[in-house]
This record gives C-alpha cells, sequence and structure tokens, in this order.
C-alpha cells in the first residue's frame, strides 16, 4: 500500500502550539527582522521544515503568533500580481478587506505594547517594502515602495489602530477612492528631484 505522507514532515497541534509560542516569544523579544525560522524552530524544539508545513511561511507564522490576523501573505501575494498601473487598488482593496474582517478590539489588543508595534513595523519595512519595491522595479523602487507604505500605515493607523472618527467612518469603498490618489502618486511618481539637485536645463 502506497504511504501517501512519505516525504512530508509530520505535524500535529502540539507542534503548532509549540511553535506559535515559540515564535510570539523570539517576535516580540527581536522584533520581525532579528528572528529566524531556524530559531524559532530550535526554540520550540522540532524541524525548521514544519513551520512551512503548518504556516506556510514565517510570514504566515507571524500573524498567527502575534493574532494579527489582518496580516495574511496570501493577500499580499494576490496584491502583487496584475497590472502595474492597478497595484494601489489591490493593496488598498488587501487592506481594508483583511482589517475590516477581523474586530477593531482585536487589532488593538494585538498591538497594545511596544514590543508588538516593533514587530509589526518590522515586518513592513522587511516584507511590504521590500516586496512592493521587487515589484516596482527601477533606480526609486525603495523610495517610491516607502512612501506608499507610508500611506497605507496611515491608513491602518487612523481607520483601525487609533481611529480618527471621519476616517473610520468611512465605507471601506470611500477609503480606496479617498486614499487611492495618494497611494498611486507614491507608487508611480518617478524622478523626484533631490534637494541641491538643479534640474537640467535642454
Amino acid at each position: 500500500m502506497l504511504n501517501k505522507t512519505r516525504g512530508r514532515p509530520r505535524g500535529n497541534p502540539d507542534t503548532k502550539a509549540r511553535l506559535v509560542e515559540a515564535a510570539r516569544e523570539l517576535f516580540l523579544a527581536h522584533g520581525y527582522q532579528g528572528t529566524t525560522v531556524r530559531a524559532i524552530a530550535g526554540r520550540a524544539g522540532v524541524d525548521s521544515a514544519l513551520v512551512s508545513y503548518h504556516f506556510g511561511s514565517k510570514r504566515g507564522l507571524f500573524g498567527q503568533a502575534l493574532n494579527l490576523f489582518c496580516v495574511d501573505p496570501a493577500a499580499l501575494d494576490q496584491a502583487l500580481r496584475g497590472d502595474p498601473a492597478g497595484l494601489a487598488d489591490r493593496l488598498l482593496t488587501a487592506v481594508t478587506t483583511l482589517w475590516d474582517a477581523t474586530a477593531p478590539t482585536e487589532n488593538r489588543m494585538a498591538l497594545q505594547d511596544d514590543d508588538a508595534m516593533r514587530a509589526l513595523r518590522g515586518y513592513l519595512e522587511s516584507e511590504l517594502v521590500v516586496r512592493i519595491a521587487e515589484f516596482l522595479g527601477g533606480p526609486d523602487a525603495t523610495e517610491r515602495a516607502t512612501a506608499a507604505v507610508g500611506v497605507l500605515g496611515g491608513v491602518i493607523f487612523t481607520r483601525y489602530l487609533n481611529p480618527v472618527r471621519p476616517v473610520a467612518a468611512l465605507p471601506s469603498a470611500e477609503v480606496r477612492r479617498v486614499f487611492g490618489p495618494a497611494l498611486r502618486a507614491a507608487l508611480h511618481t518617478r524622478g523626484a528631484r533631490r534637494p541641491g539637485v538643479r534640474p537640467s536645463i535642454d
């Protein structure tokens, strides 16, 4: 009889729980960038392949470890596909869909301490900025990606984490309409003149 599980690492709920607990401790202590899959697996006492088996990636484990169900790697993967001209709309749709689906109190409780906020900032810097920059390409891609994450971070903060009433009251479609122009400008404005550099005159 063929063993269908051959070559596939074994996992169980106890292993998954140990990985989540270990990851939370390390993410809060060392931040997202300072925590490796190998370190998480070592703390949990399991093979590092089980991180991929249970969570898909370090990104997937991060969201579950900090109870940030609004952090979904699959949603970012989906947004970073297709026509670059539609990227702003896809990113805003991903953010509003994920965060709206999570109870506001859950989002705020998950990020109620400085260590959790530091871990989230590290995630945004090392995942969101880097991956958007890779999608955009070009010598100024990191600058544009950084500006874009600034806009998205503003939406998250003023709508979900520390709500500003006019922003929090907007329907999701209105959030995308209002913030869309700023995000498109951040993503697609090229060649902004740096201070001290004179424009050329033909």
